[in-house]
């Protein structure tokens, strides 16, 4: 199923999903609406702060969900007695509404995740974005890079600034080989998505790669597995190895190595090793069961 595609009728229209009201609409936009789909109610006034983060946000999600709710706005000035009838204090204020009654609401401005939360609560699951985004990132698990991408442009389409479909964009680039076409859409991001973790994770992953790129070979392993195994106090060669095997596509061999590192002399070069593998857990992602098992095992180590 296509992202805003939740039936054959096709996508609401964004003036049907989002509206202002008052009080002589309230019934007919809110409680006889509510019964047929959720209504999410936004009390807010032009002179409100808050409102003003709170309203754009919300009224961004409530698009994702494709028709599955839908947004009332109440400007609180211009309807005092709707306002008071529903006890409203301070604003914002947001009420949901479902078989014409109120079933949940906060006060005060949330953080987008804590919004997302309330809206999944109140349509009964995830939005379709959500939807088409496991499938990308299934895709992509699956090395039908060209399918993932395609998948992640369609969401990106829709919202583009929603920071795990670009970096999934970005880390499918990568498995398709156009390491510059990604760097190029990380140098265009606005600075409040090039610095959040998931896209510093994938410049994370695009250095490192970079950095390895000309390292990993059989020979360059085998010669440096008879150095450590001649000396294995010399931690410099240990680490040139993590990073030839992590060249070669050895992750597991590469983090078992810094680990065993740690273990054996953790303050060695300002600590060099653990570095290096905070590095590895961020190139990698953290639901990525190697990042998982890594910090396991690293804290085991450090706390032990």
């Amino acid at each position: 199923m296509l992202i805003g595609q939740p039936g054959a009728g096709g996508p609401a229209p964004a003036a049907d999903l989002i509206k202002d009201t008052d009080t002589a609409g309230f019934m007919a936009d809110v409680i006889e609406a509510s019964a047929q789909t959720p209504v999410i109610v936004d009390f807010w006034a032009p002179w409100c702060g808050p409102c003003k983060q709170l309203t754009p946000i919300i009224e961004k999600l409530v698009k994702q969900y494709a028709g599955k709710v839908r947004l009332v706005k109440i400007n609180v000035d211009e309807n005092q007695e709707l306002a008071q009838q529903f006890r409203v204090q301070s604003i914002p204020a947001v009420y949901a509404f479902k078989g014409g009654r109120p079933v949940d609401g906060f006060m005060g401005a949330l953080p987008e995740s804590q919004i997302k939360q309330f809206i999944d609560r109140l349509a009964g699951g995830g939005s379709p974005i959500d939807e088409a985004l496991a499938e990308a990132e299934t895709l992509s698990q699956e090395g039908q890079h060209d399918e993932a991408l395609a998948l992640y442009q369609e969401i990106l389409a829709q919202d583009p600034t929603h920071v795990k479909a670009l970096a999934g964009a970005l880390r499918t680039y990568m498995a398709l080989g156009q390491d510059d076409m990604a760097r190029q859409v990380i140098e265009k991001l606005p600075a409040q998505i090039k610095t959040s973790a998931d896209i510093q994770g994938v410049q994370a992953a695009l250095d490192l790669k970079a950095a390895t790129a000309n390292t990993g070979n059989a020979d360059e392993v085998a010669a440096l597995e008879a150095k450590v195994a001649a000396d294995p106090k010399d931690m410099q060669s240990r680490l040139d190895l993590a990073m030839a095997r992590f060249g070669a596509g050895n992750r597991e061999g590469a983090v078992d190595d810094l680990l065993a590192m740690v273990k054996a002399d953790r303050a060695w070069n300002e600590q060099a090793a653990r570095q290096q593998l905070v590095k590895f857990f961020e190139a990698f992602g953290p639901a990525d069961p190697l990042t998982r098992s890594g910090r396991r095992r690293l804290s085991a180590i450090l706390f032990s």
